[in-house]
């Protein structure tokens, strides 16, 4: 839109730590692991260091015939080097494909198909533990992050090449392609341009004003998401120290944040359900953060009033961004203190001014109303170009401009936009399984996950996880579900057992499948263990 288009001369990922470090060199990048493409990097360096790196890795990936317009998919152990390796892949006007590392082999393979002979960039560990030999027919070269493999090319086996001038691509050219959840199945790809890519900047960008440069930012973000390349710009550009976490063990987060406190954190809203413990800590690892960010899923007011009361600065914040990967956010709102527990969790804000644009389509002829919601569909600048080898499927989401989000839900008359379940999430006489979900989150302390699916027969079924795998109390879930829409009795998981997006989103329709294929542990039952 009008804002998002100003100035927007693409974000040039290839030339980003080497711009940032130009104008704070000395500015530092905390991360919590060591790099598999460069293990005595050590974990802390500047952002100087971290831009010789990336101009490293581009050198090398030019000496391995590496060219121009050519798709490199970069799927390996997680860490952040596949962050940086994409922005050397960039550097060099190729376009990197970044596929979870949670993905399976089968759909890794078929992603792969589906690119088309990309070179691919992986590690011993998942060429001898996951992906299947078809692999190595399927691209055009294999090349290794780390270990070697007789059929690979070492990235090590590089090291030393002569650098090279970066070569800078179109802002409408793609510049990265990243996979959606695949909540529904097989993953899409979804193709970003440097235009779409700025695009999603600037409405995001002003979150990061809310501190001063001087305080670091933290961020938890899955590596192959979207959301990574504009948290992390936004971060290093304005000149904050960035940190950058592959873990979410709380212990881990707490001695981090301890000695680096964050004045800012992005992650996801899983991440930050699993972070209440921190709010009790009494090293107060959360004190210094002004603003808590979190962006595209739907998160509990239990966790956001957590966060903030574990805050001691004055006038804390959080931000919620509603969007999707294929648009980036699309509307937002805050909370502050004064917004209880039991704030409406439904209400995901309004669109961003001179940027998106929302409205809410009726799916039966008749006015769109809470009882009677209808489809949501968006307007942004941040928009894909397509779903690369489904271009098709792109189209059936663009109607006139607008994108259908997958959503239903209403607008208020104040313009507030409120979430009420994804599509293919609805069950039949449930009118919102988020709000129970937001209710029961609210009602029992222990809960650390709730899904509400649909059962064999239709009804509701509540798939809860306790924190520590304590037994659900019946007396407390009989009073918390007290008012709510008739459920069946609560089906007792393993958090680590549930299936779950690299976002850490859980996959409710496979859930759904699973549920339905073997016994399950109830109240009634011994709680705590997964079907079998």
């Amino acid at each position: 839109m009008l804002l998002q288009r100003i100035g927007n001369k693409g974000i040039r990922l290839g030339t980003l730590f080497e711009r940032a470090a130009a104008k704070n060199p000395a500015s530092l990048v905390v991360v919590d692991h060591d790099l598999d493409i460069a293990p005595d990097f050590g974990r802390r360096a500047t952002l100087s260091e971290v831009a010789d790196l990336v101009d490293d890795f581009a050198a090398r990936l030019w000496a391995a015939r590496v060219r121009p317009g050519e798709r490199v998919v970069i799927h390996k152990s997680d860490g952040f080097d596949i962050t940086l390796l994409a922005c050397s892949v960039v550097r060099i006007g190729a376009v990197p494909v970044l596929l979870s590392p949670k993905l399976d082999g089968a759909t890794v393979a078929e992603l792969l198909r589906r690119v088309d002979q990309p070179h691919l960039i992986t590690d011993r560990a998942k060429l001898d533990k996951e992906l299947p030999e078809e692999v190595f027919a399927l691209s055009a070269q294999v090349l290794l992050a780390s270990g070697d493999h007789p059929d690979a090319t070492p990235l090590a086996s590089y090291a030393g090449a002569r650098r090279v001038e970066p070569v800078t691509m179109a802002p409408d050219h793609p510049t990265l392609i990243t996979h959606t959840s695949g909540t529904t199945g097989t993953p899409k790809l979804a193709v970003h341009t440097g235009h779409t890519f700025q695009a999603r900047y600037r409405p995001q960008a002003t979150v990061a004003r809310a501190i001063s440069r001087s305080e670091p930012v933290a961020v938890h973000v899955s590596f192959v998401h979207s959301r990574m390349f504009t948290a992390m710009p936004i971060a290093i550009l304005q000149g904050h120290p960035l940190i950058i976490l592959k873990e979410d063990d709380p212990e881990a987060v707490a001695d981090l944040f301890t000695q680096v406190p964050p004045g800012l954190i992005e992650a996801h809203p899983n991440t930050f359900l699993r972070w209440e413990v921190l709010a009790d800590d009494p090293r107060g690892p959360l004190a210094n953060v002004k603003c808590f960010s979190s962006t595209f899923d739907a998160i509990h007011p239990r966790t956001v009033h957590k966060m903030l009361g574990a805050s001691r600065r004055r006038s804390p914040v959080f931000c919620q961004m509603y969007g999707q990967s294929e648009v980036g956010p699309i509307a937002g709102r805050t909370y502050s203190v004064k917004r209880g527990a039991d704030a409406d969790g439904r209400c995901v804000g309004s669109p961003l001014y001179g940027m998106t644009d929302v409205r809410v389509v009726s799916r039966d002829g008749n006015p769109v109303t809470r009882s009677s919601p209808g489809y949501i569909e968006v307007r942004s600048d941040g928009r894909i170009v397509t779903y690369l080898g489904e271009h098709g499927r792109w189209e059936k989401q663009v109607n006139d401009g607008w994108w259908r989000m997958g959503d239903v839900g209403y607008r208020t008359r104040w313009g507030c936009l409120h979430l009420l379940d994804r599509e293919v999430d609805e069950i039949p006489g449930v009118e919102s399984t988020l709000a129970i979900e937001d209710r029961l989150f609210a009602r029992v302390e222990d809960l650390v996950e709730v899904i509400i699916i649909p059962g064999a027969d239709g009804r509701p079924v509540p798939v809860v996880c306790t924190r520590d795998d304590k037994p659900l109390d019946p007396v407390v879930w009989e009073a918390a579900v007290a008012g709510l829409a008739p459920m069946a009795e609560p089906v007792q998981w393993k958090l680590e057992d549930l299936p779950q997006t690299a976002t850490t989103k859980i996959k409710r329709l496979e859930l759904a499948r699973l549920l339905t294929q073997g016994g399950t542990a109830t109240l009634n039952g011994s709680g705590g263990d997964r079907p079998v």
